[in-house]
């Protein structure tokens, strides 16, 4: 090993063990006080929608997007897409298929990804689950057209990736978590692009999205700029800009799994494009209250994943009682829009009662809008959704996606997102 690697390691490891032990016992969960959204930072009450949109709706955004997420620096020079591959007879004839290439230019640098979607056929204005993928467009399904792509991966031997590098072994890995046929039968599109490609996960800000932005000299965000989860929510929202002008789309959902459902829920409150938000299992940072320091926690995620959140979120690391809000509040920002919180029983990491709890406190921003939730006398049991503009669930089974998920977002959709 390297002495430069030798020496991040050992960095982390001793980081890791000065942290606290994750606590998985509810008898040792802290006292805490739940921030009221509506309430102002100054505790004006705020009683109505428009009161939420023009006082604690902003002031709270404005929180989130400089100290925890961090803020997009600048707009962007160019942007651009290009079809790069068509079939309208693609999985025996049950889908069209098109493959799009995005490309994002700033500074005279440039950066490019490609988006994979499939819209079902017999259906002309289709709505559509928009994700991200954590190893490449072609695992998520076993269709030999599918591009591989050429970014940077994470090595994982169970699915057949080495060297940094996808192959043909790894096509149709990830079919598991991606139930497309079962999309498709139900009238529902899906499009899916490789995170990687917006930006490696990887605490090096060299390559990716954030260095097309630098200023001359700038190796790293400034310290209340985007980090990772910021800027894979600034691209979800760059294949926003091609979907909502494809004319066989009606609607975009916009969905991810435990860190890219934190940047689901982060895009989601920054673009309001998107008629729905699913969160699946996104724990910390993502719908789970932080002040119960429970399970993952501020200083084991901002340690972990330190390009993760912007610089300015590790003064919370270990303080989560010095935090003027909670997870419930990003929850908030979505409202009126449709919004899915699912948990795993088994997935304590991400403290499914935690990620409950919040949907519970953010229902009352919801109510402001006639919109129902989960109300403060809802129990959370397993196996037993509650289908509200803001839904929840919590499966049986760890730390996943399962067809049982696609099979309640999908008839949730159905009612309150399409």
């Amino acid at each position: 090993m390297k002495p430069l690697l030798l020496l991040t390691f050992a960095l982390i490891t001793s980081a890791l063990a000065a942290q606290p032990e994750a606590n998985y016992d509810e008898t040792k969960v802290p006292k805490y006080l739940v921030p009221d959204p509506l309430t102002t930072f100054g505790g004006d009450a705020i009683t109505d929608s428009k009161q939420w949109e023009e006082n604690g709706k902003l002031e709270i955004y404005q929180f989130f997007e400089k100290q925890i997420y961090g803020k997009v620096p600048a707009l962007l020079d160019e942007y651009s897409f290009k079809v790069i591959e068509q079939d309208n007879n693609a999985l025996g004839g049950k889908a069209q298929r098109k493959q799009i290439a995005v490309g994002l230019k700033k500074n005279n640098r440039s950066l490019n990804f490609n988006i994979l979607l499939y819209l079902p056929i017999g259906n002309e204005n289709a709505p559509v689950f928009l994700g991200y993928n954590f190893y490449g467009n072609h695992t998520v399904i076993d269709d030999p057209k599918v591009i591989i792509t050429e970014a940077w991966s994470g090595n994982n031997e169970d699915l057949k990736i080495s060297n940094n590098k996808a192959t043909e072994a790894s096509r149709g890995v990830r079919m598991n978590r991606w139930a497309i046929d079962k999309m498709l039968d139900n009238g529902y599109g899906i499009a899916t692009v490789y995170y990687g490609e917006i930006d490696p996960d990887k605490n090096d800000f060299s390559d990716g999205l954030h260095s097309l932005f630098y200023e001359e000299g700038q190796t790293k965000p400034k310290t209340n700029e985007w980090g990772s989860i910021a800027a894979w929510a600034y691209g979800l929202s760059r294949a926003m800009d091609y979907l909502e002008n494809d004319t066989n789309i009606s609607n975009v959902i916009v969905f991810g799994h435990s860190r890219l459902g934190k940047a689901a829920l982060w895009a989601g409150a920054t673009d309001p494009r998107f008629s729905g938000v699913i969160s699946n299992n996104s724990g910390c940072g993502g719908a789970a209250l932080s002040k119960r320091k429970f399970g993952e926690t501020i200083g084991q995620i901002n340690t972990s994943f330190p390009h993760w959140f912007s610089e300015s979120f590790k003064k919370y690391s270990n303080k989560e009682e010095m935090l003027p809000v909670d997870q419930h509040e990003l929850l908030a920002l979505i409202a009126p829009r449709p919004l899915y919180i699912a948990s795993a029983v088994e997935d304590e990491w991400a403290d499914p009662k935690g990620e409950f709890l919040s949907a519970q406190y953010a229902t009352k921003v919801y109510e402001l809008y006639d919109k129902k939730g989960v109300s403060l006398t809802d129990v959370q049991e397993v196996n037993l959704p509650i289908k509200q503009t803001l839904a929840y669930h919590m499966r049986s089974g760890k730390h996943d996606v399962t067809d049982y998920d696609w099979d309640q977002y999908i008839a949730w959709a159905e009612t309150f997102a399409k």
